[in-house]
């Protein structure tokens, strides 16, 4: 294995690392929102309240974009569920032969 199949083997390790990470991301704000929701927590704590603003700004870029696109069924909100598609998608279908074709470009397969 050369340097160059060693380097494009990290960067998509990284890629599905980042993908994996926003996938809890988005299933631990999910979580969370159910659970101020049904009023099992509130903002008042304020750990509570820091995690939820964490994962709020880090799932919105990829969330807003779908919840302009897909309108709440009945009072809930599926971009969650959409978003964990696409990503479980990218994952399983787009990053393998991309990583195929990338080791190709270097010469190593």
């Amino acid at each position: 294995m050369g340097i160059g199949a060693g380097v494009i083997g990290f960067i998509f390790f990284l890629i599905g690392a980042l993908l994996q990470l926003l996938l809890f991301a988005i299933i631990a704000n999910a979580i969370l929102s159910w659970l101020f929701a049904f009023d099992v927590i509130n903002y008042r704590n304020r750990f509570v309240a820091q995690v939820a603003e964490f994962l709020d700004r880090f799932t919105s870029p990829i969330l807003a974009p779908l919840r302009r696109v897909i309108p709440p069924l009945g009072g809930m909100d599926l971009t969650p569920i959409v978003a964990l598609l696409i990503i479980q998608g990218v994952q399983g279908y787009l990053l393998p032969p991309l990583h195929v074709a990338a080791l190709g470009l270097v010469g190593a397969y």
